[in-house]
């Protein structure tokens, strides 16, 4: 579904999405939030950020705090990006820059497969979108904790922040494959209809 917080008649649409150039993808691990960043980058012709490639250090090793919240808030700064990623703890740095905000809404049992499948064909290999010295691995924790658990964890509070953020923000909730392939197949457009 996508959000009919802000609905703009046609003739200002190809305008609108030429001035919407910072967009934030966020989403439960294994929603595709990297594909879709990337597919999103190519049709705008916008620049991409992935939080993990830039919040990781070689080996796993999570960078200091203070030393993160800067290195986001000097990416946010920039006239014009993609990112992708939740990392919540950086929402006040990163949502107020954002124009729009797209949430792969997607369910668990799409969502939980392709996280185990990717961890499994990636094994030992570095992703594109992680940090060099990462390589994919199999983190049942991680999988159980924090995939599996997502819905539980994070799902009430990311949908009440948006609905939060809806009287200024363009708010895209894609909730199934069909979704985002629809959203993605009718850029520029989507961006900027209600629908």
């Amino acid at each position: 579904m996508v959000s009919r917080a802000l609905v703009h008649d046609r003739s200002d649409q190809h305008h609108l999405w030429g001035v919407m150039r910072r967009i934030s993808v966020i989403g439960a691990s294994g929603t595709g939030k990297s594909n879709f960043t990337r597919a999103l980058g190519d049709r705008l012709d916008l620049p991409i950020v992935h939080l993990d490639r830039e919040f990781w250090r070689p080996g796993w090793i999570e960078p200091e705090r203070e030393a993160w919240r800067a290195r986001v808030a000097e990416l946010a700064a920039a006239e014009a990006w993609i990112m992708d990623g939740n990392y919540s703890a950086t929402w006040d740095l990163r949502m107020p820059r954002s124009q729009v905000v797209i949430w792969l809404d997607l369910p668990r049992r799409v969502y939980f497969p392709r996280a185990v499948w990717r961890s499994l064909k990636g094994l030992g290999r570095t992703r594109p979108d992680m940090a060099d010295g990462c390589p994919e691995q199999i983190d049942l924790k991680f999988l159980l904790d924090w995939v599996w658990g997502y819905p539980a964890r994070s799902h009430a509070r990311t949908a009440a922040r948006l609905e939060a953020m809806r009287a200024d923000k363009r708010i895209v909730i894609l909730r199934s494959r069909s979704d985002v392939a629809t959203f993605l197949g009718g850029l520029p457009e989507t961006l900027s209809r209600g629908s």
